[in-house]
């Protein structure tokens, strides 16, 4: 491990050590890009049905990432068989250009909010998938290969 992970491994370990409001947190690698069709899915722990909480899909990326938003498709399946879809749209840049998120050096961190004041009704197994929809302006087909997307995540915290 070179200094530079050492030194991010570090902080990320920091930050999450006394992270009270965590219910779940996971991260899953898709390499150096992104594909169109490489969806990430998210097995959730079974949850409590009375509270509310706070879901994020979680982003990192480098200055690699060319684009100033990007747009996700996510679908959280319900343990009744149905499926909710939303299409979403998060803003990565500043006007100029200047990456946001949070971190170090190239790399940073963005927590999206997802949904607020979720319930999981009913109870049972639940899970998250998460693709990618980006496209260039002007252009009906997607980005094959998102650059600068390294990882996927997908976080649940509590509202207590």
């Amino acid at each position: 491990m070179n200094l530079r992970n050492s030194i991010y491994f570090l902080c990320a370990f920091a930050l999450f050590s006394c992270d009270k409001q965590r219910i779940f947190d996971e991260y899953k690698s898709v390499g150096n890009q992104w594909h169109k069709d490489s969806i990430v899915t998210f097995k959730l722990p079974e949850m409590d049905t009375i509270n509310n909480y706070n879901l994020f899909v979680n982003i990192r990326n480098n200055n690699d990432y060319p684009f100033s938003n990007l747009f996700l498709i996510v679908a959280l399946d319900l343990p009744n068989g149905m499926t909710k879809v939303d299409t979403l749209e998060y803003s990565m840049a500043k006007p100029d250009g200047t990456l946001l998120g949070e971190g170090f050096l190239d790399i940073k961190d963005n927590k999206l909010f997802y949904k607020e004041n979720a319930v999981f009704k009913p109870a049972g197994e639940y899970s998250v998938s998460i693709g990618h929809a980006v496209r260039k302006n002007g252009k009906i087909s997607g980005v094959d290969e998102l650059p600068g997307i390294t990882e996927v995540g997908f976080r649940i915290e509590s509202t207590q």
